[in-house]
């Protein structure tokens, strides 16, 4: 091999294998297509061997290609380790960091939170990104995010978490609705009825039903939203009922409607919210100092849960 690969070309590749597509992979990075082809051909020449299949339709790693990638990640997340230890040469949450945060987080919490940050951190620049659990695992391995905010346990590989708070869950159905009269509410009740939930790919989903002990195959679910926004609306059309946490009640989500909410008789009925970083992240101290703002911002404002 005459020259190492650059840390460029290694970036370039594992766009490219995010993406299976150089026109997408070069956006991303934000240069020309041709720069980031020219980039990949040199990397390929360097080591001698084939990283990608290409053709008219569409891009693949080759078997070496994707153990490349694989160690292009983990030395690329190093060299962002090696600047985050630098920057603990300055005080604690006064640098930049970036968070990925789900959307059944994001609205609810991170208003309030970040105008308490921007209060007590001035310094402190928080980038948000808001996407889907599964979007943001792999974001955080690939070393475009260094934390993230979401409903643990979610499966991840290589991954520190901290867990903060409970979140609970309550139903929310038509005021005329049978389940509105019941004097107390419990999570078997909700068997046969006409539960509308998030579609695939939303982790509440998972969670909710978990907590409720509730499977697909115990439910009625003529429909599938892709925010608790929408849920909310299809509920106050006679549709169905649904689940939401109870963060969400701190906001106006069922102003203008007839919605109510009911809580459940058990306790658990919840979810857990927790921080996730890379397990040899070199600022796990500033993370789980965030973390503790986060419980002092948040867990006297919500109602007291059990594990």
């Amino acid at each position: 091999m005459t020259h190492p690969p650059t840390f460029k070309q290694l970036k370039y590749l594992c766009a490219v294998a995010e993406q299976l597509h150089f026109g997408r992979a070069a956006r991303a990075c934000h240069v020309s297509q041709s720069s980031l082809s020219a980039g990949i051909a040199e990397l390929e020449a360097h080591l001698g061997v084939v990283l990608l299949e290409r053709n008219n339709k569409r891009v693949l790693l080759t078997e070496v290609g994707a153990a490349v990638v694989t160690r292009s990640h983990q030395i690329l997340n190093a060299v962002d380790d090696l600047a985050a230890l630098c920057e603990q040469a300055v005080p604690p949450l006064s640098g930049r960091m970036r968070l990925g945060v789900i959307p059944t987080i994001a609205p609810f919490l991170l208003p309030g939170l970040l105008n308490r940050l921007r209060a007590q951190h001035p310094q402190f620049q928080l980038y948000i990104r808001e996407d889907l659990s599964q979007h943001l695992v792999d974001a955080l391995h690939q070393g475009d995010l260094d934390l993230l905010l979401l409903a643990i346990p979610f499966p991840a590989d290589a991954v520190q978490c901290m867990h903060l708070f409970y979140d609970g869950f309550v139903l929310a159905c038509p005021s005329q609705h049978p389940l509105n009269r019941v004097e107390q509410l419990y999570t078997q009740d909700l068997a046969g009825q006409d539960l509308l939930l998030l579609e695939e790919g939303h982790c509440l989903r998972g969670h909710a039903l978990a907590a409720c002990h509730l499977t697909s195959a115990t439910l009625s679910m003529p429909y599938q939203a892709t925010s608790l926004n929408t849920l909310v609306q299809m509920v106050a059309n006679g549709i169905g009922i649904t689940l939401l946490p109870r963060m969400a009640l701190d906001t106006p989500i069922l102003a203008g409607t007839d919605v109510q909410t009911r809580e459940f008789a058990e306790t658990g009925v919840q979810r857990a919210i927790g921080l996730m970083w890379r397990r040899q992240a070199a600022r796990a101290d500033e993370f789980r100092l965030l973390g503790e703002f986060i419980q002092q911002y948040r867990v006297p404002a919500i109602s007291p849960a059990t594990p």
